[in-house]
Formats: C-alpha cells, sequence, structure tokens
C-alpha cells in the first residue's frame, strides 16, 4: 500500500512511495501530526541518486517489523534535498556543529516546532564500527522523548539557539584587493596535489570552480603557477576514472587520490560546470584534450540528461544492475579483460586493456575495473598534446574500440534518472552549452541551451518574476526557487544572450535579479539563500561558501557584476561588491570553498571589460569577442541601431565595417574593427 509519497512529484520521494513506513512530505500537517500524537518527528534527507540512501532504505525502512516501530513512536517526513536545499541546509547546519560531519542520509529527530535535538546520517541495521543500530536509535530517542522530556527540550533549546546566535563575518571591509587574491593562490597551491591533480587527499572533488579562478587569475596577471594548477587538474582528471572514458561526463567524486575509482553518480550540476571549465581552459591554451573533454561532456548533457520538454534531468544513479541481475554501484562502467575481449576480440581487447587500465586482478571491485587512460601518455593538457595521447593509426583505432564498446555498454541495464529539472542546475547548463556551442561552432549546442532557457522562462518564472525550484514533465513544482536558483539562471542568461546577440535573455536576467536585490538581500551585502517572504524555519539559511555548486551568494556576485556591466546599473553594482566581502574575508583563508567568489573577484579587479560588436552576430569580431580571455568580460552584439543591449546604443560602423567597442572603469578605448586588435584587447 503507497503511502502519501505517492501524491508527490519528487522522483527520490517516489522512490519511498510502497516502504512500510508511513512517511509524510514535508508539510506543517506533518508537524500537526506529531503536536496531535505527542510524538516527536523524524526527519530523513536524501536524494535521487544516492548510494547509501538507497542502501539505507533497503536495510531499514523496506523492513515492516522496523516500519511498524517507526510508524507508532514518531511521525517519519522524508525531504528531497535538491527539492528543498534550505530545509536541508538548516539541519545539515546542526548536524555539523553537534557531530563535526554531516553527509546524505541524514537522519535528524526534531520536536513538533521542528527543533532538532538528535542527529545522524547513515544508521545500519545491525550495530557495527562504533555505530548503533538504526533500531537502538529509534528506541533510545523514543526512551529519551518519553522519560526525560525535559532534557530534549533543553538540548532542542540550546541547539536552535546556537544556531540563531551564529553571526556571519561576510568581510564588511569592502572588495577582495591584489593581495586578497594573491593570498588565495598560494592557499591553493599548498594545497594542490603536484604528482596527481586536484586539491587535498582522498575523496577528491572536482574542483571547477577553483579551476575557473585560476585561469582568470592567470587571465589577468600572467601567473604560470595559476595556469600550471589549472593544466594539472583538468588532465588528471579528464584522463583518470572520474571522468567517462567512453561516454563523456563526469561522476560525482573519485574515492581515491588518483582519480581512478569514482563514486559513479552522474550530476548535472558537475558536468554543466566542468564543461565550461574545460570550454575555457582550451580558450586559454588551445588544448586538444581540453576540446575534446568540453564537447565530449556537452554530448553527454544533451544525449543523456536532455529532457522530453527541453530541460535537464538532474543525475544518474550511481547503482544499476549487474549481469547476474544485482543492482549494484558502478555496473553500467566497469569492465573486465574477458568482457572486453568478448567485444572487441582477442588483439584488441588486448590492446583495451592495456590502453584503459584494465587488469585481471581489477582496479574496482569483483576483478572489475574502471576505464582510465594511461597516465604517462599527453598529460601537459597544454597546447601540445594530442587529446588522448596518440596520433595517426593509433588513433583510428582508440576511435574504433571506444565506438564499440560503447555500442556494447549501451545494452546494459541502464542507471536511473532523476528526471527532476532543478532551476539553478539548469542555468549552469544553458551558459556551459551556449559557450562551448560558440567556441566550437556547435550551433546544435546554442540551440540546445536555449530550449533549456525556453522552459525555464514558460515553466518556472512566474509572472511575478518568482523562480519555482523544480519542475517535472512540463509542471512547475511547488517549492520556491532559493538564491542559487535566481543567481545561476541569470547567469545562463547571460551567458545565452552574449552569445546569441538576443537581448530577451538579458530582460530576464535584470528581472530574476532584482529579485534577488528585493528579496534576498541583508544588511552590509550579505545575502539569504531563501526569500524574505520564504517559509520560516528554525534558522534562516545563509552559506557563502561553494560546495558542490556555487553558494547563491558568490553566483548571485558575479551575476549583478555582469548585469550591472552589460546596463551600467550602480545598484546592482553596488550589490555585487557588498556581497564580494566574503570573498576577502575568505578567500585567503579557504580559497577552495570560495573559488566562484573568487572568479567574480578576478572580473571585478579586471573591470570586468565591457565588450559591444557593431555587426553581425556570429561573425568574426563577435567570435572573437566571446574568445577573449579577459576575466568576465560581457559581450553585446548586433547590428547597430538595434534596441536589443544597452551597450550598443550610439554605437556606429567605423567606414562602414563591422566594430568593436571596448571599455573598462568608465574609459573606452579606440572603436577596432581588426579582429587581432581586438583579441589583443582582449588577451586572446
Amino acid at each position: 500500500m503507497a503511502n502519501r509519497l505517492a501524491h508527490t512529484t519528487s522522483p527520490y520521494l517516489l522512490q519511498h512511495a510502497d516502504n512500510p513506513v508511513d512517511w509524510w512530505p514535508w508539510s506543517p500537517e506533518a508537524f500537526e501530526e506529531a503536536r496531535r500524537r505527542d510524538v516527536p518527528v523524524l526527519l530523513s534527507v536524501g536524494y535521487a541518486s544516492c548510494h547509501w540512501c538507497h542502501v539505507m532504505a533497503h536495510e531499514s525502512f523496506e523492513d515492516e517489523t522496523l516500519a511498524a516501530r517507526l510508524n507508532e513512536h514518531f511521525v517519519p517526513v522524508k525531504v528531497d534535498r535538491e527539492e528543498r536545499p534550505d530545509v536541508d541546509a538548516v539541519y545539515m547546519e546542526a548536524v555539523q556543529a553537534a557531530t563535526g560531519q554531516g553527509g546524505w542520509p541524514m537522519t535528524v529527530f526534531l520536536t513538533a516546532d521542528g527543533e532538532p535535538f538528535y542527529f545522524g546520517t547513515y544508521f545500519p541495521p545491525e550495530a557495527r564500527h562504533g555505530m548503533p543500530s538504526f533500531r537502538q536509535v529509534l528506541d533510545g530517542v523514543s526512551a529519551a522523548w518519553t522519560d526525560r522530556r525535559e532534557e530534549v527540550a533543553e538540548v532542542a533549546g540550546h541547539i536552535v539557539a546556537d544556531l540563531a546566535g551564529r553571526s556571519l563575518a561576510h568581510g564588511g571591509q569592502g572588495v577582495p584587493d591584489e593581495s586578497d587574491l594573491a593570498r588565495a593562490l598560494a592557499g591553493l597551491t599548498r594545497d594542490h596535489d603536484d604528482a596527481r591533480g586536484g586539491f587535498g587527499g582522498a575523496p577528491k572533488f572536482p574542483p571547477s570552480m577553483a579551476i575557473e579562478f585560476l585561469l582568470r587569475h592567470h587571465a589577468r596577471t600572467g601567473s604560470e603557477e595559476a595556469l600550471r594548477m589549472a593544466v594539472s587538474s583538468c588532465a588528471a582528471m579528464a584522463r583518470g576514472g572520474i571522468y567517462d572514458q567512453l561516454g563523456g561526463g563526469f561522476a560525482r567524486y573519485a574515492v581515491d587520490a588518483e582519480w581512478t575509482v569514482p563514486h559513479f553518480e552522474k550530476m548535472l550540476y558537475d558536468n554543466a560546470l566542468l564543461c565550461r571549465v574545460y570550454a575555457h581552459l582550451w580558450r586559454s591554451t588551445g588544448s586538444d584534450l581540453a576540446r575534446r573533454v568540453a564537447l565530449e561532456t556537452a554530448d553527454f548533457l544533451v544525449r543523456e540528461l536532455r529532457t522530453a520538454e527541453g530541460g535537464f534531468a538532474s543525475a544518474l544513479d550511481a547503482d544499476s544492475e549487474d549481469a547476474e541481475g544485482r543492482h549494484v554501484e558502478g555496473a553500467f562502467y566497469v569492465w573486465t579483460p574477458a568482457q572486453l575481449r568478448e567485444v572487441l576480440g582477442e588483439e584488441d581487447g588486448a590492446f583495451a586493456a592495456a590502453r584503459f587500465g584494465v587488469t585481471e586482478a581489477g582496479t574496482f571491485e569483483e576483478g572489475s575495473s574502471v576505464l582510465r587512460l594511461d597516465a604517462g601518455e599527453g598529460t601537459d593538457g597544454g597546447s601540445g598534446d594530442t587529446g588522448d595521447g596518440a596520433a595517426g593509426e593509433d588513433a583510428e583505432r582508440i576511435a574504433s574500440v571506444r565506438a564499440r564498446l560503447l555500442a556494447a555498454r549501451e545494452l546494459r541495464p541502464r542507471p536511473g534518472r532523476d528526471d527532476k529539472v532543478v532551476a539553478a542546475w539548469n542555468g549552469l547548463a544553458v551558459a556551459a552549452l551556449a559557450e562551448t556551442g560558440a567556441y566550437f561552432d556547435r550551433p546544435d549546442l546554442v540551440e540546445r541551451a536555449t530550449e533549456a532557457a525556453d522552459l525555464l522562462v514558460r515553466v518556472h518564472l512566474g509572472e511575478n518574476g518568482r523562480l519555482a525550484r523544480t519542475s517535472m514533465e512540463g509542471r512547475a513544482g511547488e517549492n520556491s526557487g532559493v538564491l542559487e536558483d535566481y543567481a545561476d539562471v541569470a547567469e545562463g542568461f547571460l551567458a545565452l544572450a552574449s552569445v546569441t546577440g538576443e537581448g530577451v535573455w538579458l530582460e530576464f536576467a535584470g528581472l530574476l535579479l532584482d529579485v534577488v536585490l528585493t528579496r534576498f538581500a541583508g544588511e552590509g551585502g550579505q545575502l539569504y539563500d531563501t526569500a524574505d517572504d520564504a517559509e520560516k524555519l528554525i534558522r534562516r539559511p545563509q552559506d557563502p561558501t561553494d560546495n558542490a555548486t556555487p553558494s547563491g551568494w558568490t553566483a548571485a556576485a558575479g551575476a549583478l557584476l555582469s548585469y550591472a556591466a552589460h546596463t551600467g546599473s550602480e545598484a546592482h553594482r553596488t550589490a555585487a561588491e557588498g556581497a564580494l566581502g566574503v570573498v576577502k574575508a575568505l578567500g585567503p583563508r579557504a580559497p577552495r570553498f570560495v573559488g566562484w567568489g573568487l572568479a567574480a573577484a578576478e572580473a571585478l579587479l579586471d573591470g570586468p571589460r565591457e565588450v559591444a560588436v557593431a555587426g553581425p552576430v556570429g561573425g568574426e569580431l563577435h567570435r572573437t569577442a566571446l574568445l577573449g580571455r579577459a576575466p568576465g568580460a560581457v559581450v553585446a552584439a548586433g547590428e547597430p541601431g538595434g534596441g536589443e543591449f544597452p551597450l550598443l546604443v550610439d554605437r556606429a560602423l567605423v567606414g562602414g565595417e563591422p566594430t568593436a567597442y571596448v571599455c573598462r572603469h568608465f574609459v573606452c578605448e579606440t572603436p577596432t574593427t581588426d579582429a587581432r586588435e581586438l583579441g589583443r584587447r582582449l588577451g586572446g
């Protein structure tokens, strides 16, 4: 018998709709029920492609006996963190404050007022590794609620007071300067893994936002150290198991420091961010490897994540069925030497095993291996590499091997897909596909970006300028957009405006950023993750640090800055500078966790430059402007006299030729009709 989750649209919640647990979605009614029955709320937070969420569901939430106990003593509430990032953020902050760590699944016990008093993540069905069993936890919490209610109330009160009393030191002493960014670079240099690329040790996450900062810092200052770290990290990831060597696209992270074994889920946001980073690396270096990975990742996004409505699905699951019908992690992606020989024959099978590091012992589980490229070939990632370390006949052979293996893999049971369209992540995809399509003369990618942007306007954007966080099958969800939705969608629209010359995208970006200024802004440049009229939680969430995606705070700073450069709006420029105060505070101390903010700060220090191309969209001057490496430069292109962009007002042709105008810091250079001269001015 289905529970209340059967009436929701979230793929994650629907995964639990047939549990014997009597789940409620997050709602006032659930907390009223807890108050009526005088029992605690069990809050369980996860997402559709979360491996350990599936494990705990199978071990505990599908257990009839345990479910009966849970239903008797608690009101169980299930939340999709991707639909309700505000709920997730507030209680994750409490979990991390209390335990020093966090993650998903997240398990929190609450009073009927939403106040947390006991925390955890994954709990096993039997006690092990120092962890109590989930049954023991339920019994212990229930006993405390019944016998020691005053103690529970005291703990909950202390936690809420502690959260409410946390003041955010956002900098407040002006914008980041040259010395702040130099110190951030030094911090990244200390953390950089010179031998294996990336930052820190295992597990290793793709540092897309830090790399964006490094590329911009190199473009502005000429720092070879910044470029070296960007090239090293991108090459190591592209050749490692974290990158799908057959189908393109990146997994969520590597469990080891060498990038060999990934956690196999593929997220839209990772791939959108990394597609853009590799395209920007190519723009900086001409690297064939960067070009190949950018295009393969873009093609992966379109082929495997695009929905029927033109948006992009959230994720592919880590798990799928193996040859024995078991649902296991990585089954779709891994190979044994015997499987290679079966598809390719003896000779090419041996060649592929050597080429992709597939061994008899295996690099993953049960003798299987994750495909990766030999790290000794073409690893510099610079303009001299070939993209896959091969040339001539060898390159043709590799292409043939890849094509046959990919075709064989397509016959395997596919990982599940979370079809939920998240506004913020689709904004990131719009920016990536628009720019990648423009750089590499792939108008089809620009079309896909435009279609996704159209969906965001048609389905997610209300008449009042407010965004819905998610949609499914062309229908908007009930949850309101948070700051990252407004910021990342604005970022995507701004990139699309520069590429297509269609000023309507600039107008839509302005509409969203006006909501940021009126609904999300606080005192002294602070930004909040939820609007001032959003549902009130125990704390109004506010996190300026970049994690898997740019924080709403730093993404908004970047989009506000770009919009101000396009329009001359002092209000948006002032808001961007105020928001970047947090980068002054955090950048020198924790650069890995404010990479997008550092990239926005680079744009601020550089101007950013305002480029107006009076002439045909897609012409030589326009393309040159888009390929300029000046950090955060904004580009407006169109025929003179058109009203598409403020930057094109009064921009005439010179001598009847297409003409480019470059301005920054309220000063404009002499107009030029020479593409090479324009490239020189923009660091191309």
